[in-house]
């Protein structure tokens, strides 16, 4: 009688389960970003010489079932350091306007943070 409770039938069995896989992957990716917040925030704080190499932009665009939409939009640049390695940062979009391929001047970054760039007068 306990299980033929707990699973009753096809129905309440698939529902059970699909609540489970969906409240696991959203605990995954808050365990995830908690992880590389918390990473960053033990990470050194760096400035360094940089030159920015490219930009780039990524937008989503979502419909709602009312016949709404949004769009949203995501910033990177990716900059190059003297020892020629690069990196690519998100970034708000107040600081990607500023940056122009080419810029040079001083990246400051936390781990996998942008914090910030002077450019070179």
């Amino acid at each position: 009688m306990g299980t033929k409770f707990f699973f009753g039938g096809g129905f309440e069995t698939i529902f059970i389960l699909m609540f489970l896989l969906v409240a696991g992957v959203i605990l995954f990716v808050a365990i995830q970003g908690l992880r590389q917040w918390n990473q960053n925030n033990h990470s050194p704080r760096l400035t360094v010489e940089a030159t920015v190499v490219t930009k780039r932009t990524e937008v989503t665009h979502h419909r709602n079932d009312d016949g709404f939409s949004r769009s949203s939009t995501w910033y990177y640049a990716t900059f190059q350091v003297e020892s020629g390695d690069r990196m690519e940062f998100s970034m708000g979009g107040g600081e990607y306007g500023l940056l122009a391929e080419g810029d040079r001047g001083k990246l400051t970054f936390q781990g996998t943070s942008f914090l910030g760039f002077e450019r070179e007068v």
